[in-house]
């Protein structure tokens, strides 16, 4: 299995609706469910002209396994968070924590950050699994943080990996 960054192409849009529509996908990471809205995810993905994001798809053997961003990006304090989302069909084979460990490296290498972090529900084990296998450490709970697709405010695990670590 070859897991692979790279840009989001027009080839995408399918997969990425099919992959919107996954209960799972959609309960923590909300996105187009028409083409119209697929189309604009894509451009807007590929758009890093602001500089308020970095983001790519993640291919697996040449198909759309999932996404992988930094955003938040903060020269001034040196750190950014990243996010991710994974396909059903490529879950529990490496997928995020492979994707995330090349995003990462490119917010340590490229962008010159010291901290990447991440948020999480509680409620959401499988990302705090891909979390420590990536190599961010647990930093704590933040109650009540963040509403996410199902419109429940959720708990939240902070976790943080350093340039140093």
């Amino acid at each position: 299995m070859t897991t692979q960054l790279r840009l989001f192409t027009d080839d995408d849009v399918e997969p990425l609706l099919a992959a919107f529509a996954d209960p799972e996908i959609a309960r923590w990471n909300p996105g187009p469910t028409d083409r119209s809205g697929a189309l604009a995810f894509v451009a807007g993905r590929n758009d890093w002209s602001g500089g308020d994001h970095v983001s790519w798809a993640i291919d697996v053997d040449d198909r759309l396994g999932g996404s992988v961003s930094l955003h938040h990006l903060s020269p001034a304090q040196s750190h950014c968070e990243v996010g991710y989302w994974v396909a059903p069909w490529a879950r529990r084979r490496g997928v995020a924590t492979g994707a995330l460990r090349l995003a990462t490296s490119y917010a340590f290498s490229t962008l010159a950050m010291v901290r990447v972090f991440l948020y999480h529900s509680v409620d959401n084990p499988a990302s705090c699994g891909v979390a420590g296998s990536a190599g961010f450490a647990y930093e704590g709970t933040l109650r009540q943080s963040y509403r996410y697709g199902g419109g429940d405010l959720h708990d939240e695990h902070l976790h943080a990996r350093l340039v140093t670590d």
